[in-house]
């Protein structure tokens, strides 16, 4: 079994390459998910799809014919050649894979370093993979040591300290451009986590903040929690062109503002676009200083700067934690265990005949029968509970097997059972700690 990790981030690839990998909705990642999981070279796959990357993790029992089968069907739904992608793409196998996992959870990959979105998003990627068949153990494995690794990094470093986004950075560029956003009147579309960092922040610096949504509920429910007013999606052609300042992060797969609906103002206007796909398409000049995703990386080096000694100090933690999540999986093998049972019961067998013989209980003569006899007991007892436990060894629960196995086997030596061997499953863990 192998890890597999092919990554479209914003460090190999500009807004337009990731717009068209993007996976807006949960339909559109199914049909990909059920694509990438017909190769007989991929047992396992996640996908996730946000506004700074598309990345691709899976189980495989073949890394050349999986990383081929991935190429072939992006380029299938995408119209990118199979060559732009690879020379694009950072592909990573087995450790180097896991070590990529673990700089992903733990924001030290992220655009804005230190960031805490990226966990949630990912939780949300395995969560839809794993609740709709596309994942199991080997990939809950990982996800649940990545999860663990980034609250290493977040307790260790001061790297997440001052917790930061891509929305509190858009939020950090306009006030660099304008003296002031008081009284600014100013509309958020979306309702997402990145729409409410921003919804806080505008209303804590005196803007006059309006909150729109597809779903109106949403929108109210943010609104009335941050202290903002509600308008009417179906308003936006209407509306629009009253807003100095709009701030846009929904999943639309198409633009939701286009020039048809923008119309020339006597002031200036700050539009921030911080959804993947884009949700603004216009080429008009009407005094609109559009800012994107990728047009906010110069606060982002800044960030960067700032917090190089502490991601000096999360990578040693990364490191660490590949090297432990692998001899952690050299210690799930069955094999090893099931000889080590047969060795101590031969070994016990071996004993006690010996001391029936010793005490003549049985004569000597008899002894070469003696040892095969209990031999034989000692097979005929194990065969059906080696058997099962070898046909559990790919089901969720068999961490919970193989861990409960090693502080039996280890009992008369005092070594106590590690926590990660205590869950009947990583995904328990998982959901415990995304309440």
């Amino acid at each position: 079994m192998h890890y597999l990790n092919i990554s479209f981030s914003h460090k190999n690839s500009p807004q337009e390459i990731r717009e068209k990998l993007s996976y807006p909705d949960k339909e559109h990642l199914n049909g990909c998910l059920t694509k990438l999981n017909e190769s007989p070279s991929i047992n396992e796959s996640i996908l996730i799809s946000t506004c700074n990357r598309m990345e691709i993790f899976c189980s495989c029992n073949d890394i050349v014919g999986a990383t081929q089968h991935i190429f072939e069907k992006l380029t299938d739904r995408v119209g990118i050649s199979i060559e732009e992608l690879e020379g694009r793409a950072d592909i990573y196998d087995d450790s180097s894979a896991i070590h990529h996992l673990f700089m992903v959870a733990s924001s030290l990959d992220s655009m804005v370093v230190g960031e805490t979105q990226i966990a949630g998003q990912l939780k949300d990627a395995f969560r839809f993979s794993y609740d709709n068949g596309f994942c199991g153990q080997k990939l809950a494995r990982a996800m649940h040591n990545a999860f663990k690794c980034a609250a290493k990094v977040r307790n260790a470093t001061e790297i997440s300290s001052k917790p930061v986004s891509i929305a509190s950075v858009a939020v950090a560029k306009l006030k660099s451009v304008l003296d002031s956003v008081e009284g600014k009147k100013t509309l958020i579309i979306g309702v997402g986590e990145m729409s409410q960092i921003t919804a806080k922040h505008m209303v804590s610096n005196g803007a006059d903040v309006y909150i729109m949504n597809r779903t109106k509920e949403k929108a109210d429910i943010l609104a009335q929690e941050c202290g903002a007013k509600f308008l009417d999606f179906d308003q936006l052609h209407t509306v629009i062109n009253e807003f100095e300042i709009i701030f846009t992060a929904t999943s639309s797969p198409v633009p939701i503002i286009t020039d048809d609906i923008i119309k020339p103002c006597d002031f200036d206007r700050y539009w921030f676009d911080l959804a993947l796909p884009r949700d603004i398409n216009y080429h008009k000049g009407e005094r609109i200083n559009l800012y994107q995703v990728d047009d906010l990386k110069t606060i982002v080096d800044e960030n960067k700067g700032l917090r190089e000694e502490e991601a000096r100090k999360a990578h040693t933690i990364i490191g660490r934690s590949t090297v432990a999540f692998f001899e952690w999986l050299d210690t799930l093998n069955i094999e090893p265990m099931i000889k080590e049972i047969y060795a101590k019961a031969f070994e016990a067998a071996k004993l006690e005949s010996e001391r029936v013989l010793n005490n003549g209980y049985i004569p000597k003569e008899y002894e070469k029968e003696v040892h095969k006899m209990a031999k034989q007991v000692v097979k005929r007892f194990l065969h059906n509970m080696t058997s099962k436990m070898r046909s559990v060894s790919e089901e969720s629960k068999s961490d919970m097997i193989t861990g409960a196995l090693q502080f039996l086997i280890k009992a008369d030596e005092n070594v106590e059972m590690p926590d990660k061997y205590k869950c009947e499953h990583a995904l328990n863990v998982i959901q415990g700690s995304s309440k």
